[in-house]
């Protein structure tokens, strides 16, 4: 008798592992297709990826660093040439 029991446990066990393995299988496959669904929606939406916009910011920053540092420089050419003309 404890020979068939032993049997019909192994048996059992076999059973739960492949049905284990299946709902893993099905739980990989269920967020592969929610994955490239979230993806197709936001291409659609044509929503920017975080790494672009940060560079893009990044740009942005930069471009408005320089324009300050120009604006300074033609404030201070505007001023050297409105103290040239009143001194001549």
């Amino acid at each position: 008798m404890t020979q068939t029991s032993n049997r019909v446990f192994d048996e059992f066990a076999k059973m739960m592992t492949g049905a284990a393995g299946a709902a893993q299988g099905l739980r990989q496959e269920a967020e592969n297709v929610m994955r490239s669904q979230a993806e197709r929606i936001l291409a659609d939406m044509d929503v920017v990826r975080r790494e672009e916009f940060e560079v893009v910011k990044a740009m942005a920053e930069k471009a408005r660093e320089e324009n300050e540092q120009l604006l300074a420089r033609i404030e201070k050419l505007e001023a050297e040439l409105a103290s040239n003309n009143t001194t001549t």
